[in-house]
């Protein structure tokens, strides 16, 4: 689930192994170049951090971001991505600033 968390949304997820992570981040890129809306992003081993917000607004969420999160929940699906409320974390302790 996303949380919004400092004018952000924000969610991590957690997949297989890297290759998976990878597989799934260069998918994530190729929905949010069809958007033209980027996310901020981390990787660490097999684990992704997103924080989006639409810069242009003034770094505030938008529909913009609701529209991505969307798409990125379905590409998480779709690799399997456990996201952090399934490992009882908040997005918080899980996103890299």
């Amino acid at each position: 689930m996303w949380t919004e968390h400092d004018q952000a949304l924000t969610r991590t997820f957690r997949f297989k192994d890297f290759k998976i992570a990878f597989c799934f981040m260069t998918d994530v890129a190729e929905e949010a170049e069809h958007q033209d809306h980027h996310p901020w992003w981390s990787n660490d081993y097999a684990t992704v951090s997103f924080r989006l917000c639409t810069h242009s607004a003034g770094r505030v969420v938008t529909a913009k971001d609701h529209q991505l999160a969307a798409a990125i929940d379905q590409l998480a699906a779709a690799y399997k991505g456990v996201g952090n409320e399934e490992l009882g974390m908040k997005n918080e302790e899980l996103t890299v600033v």
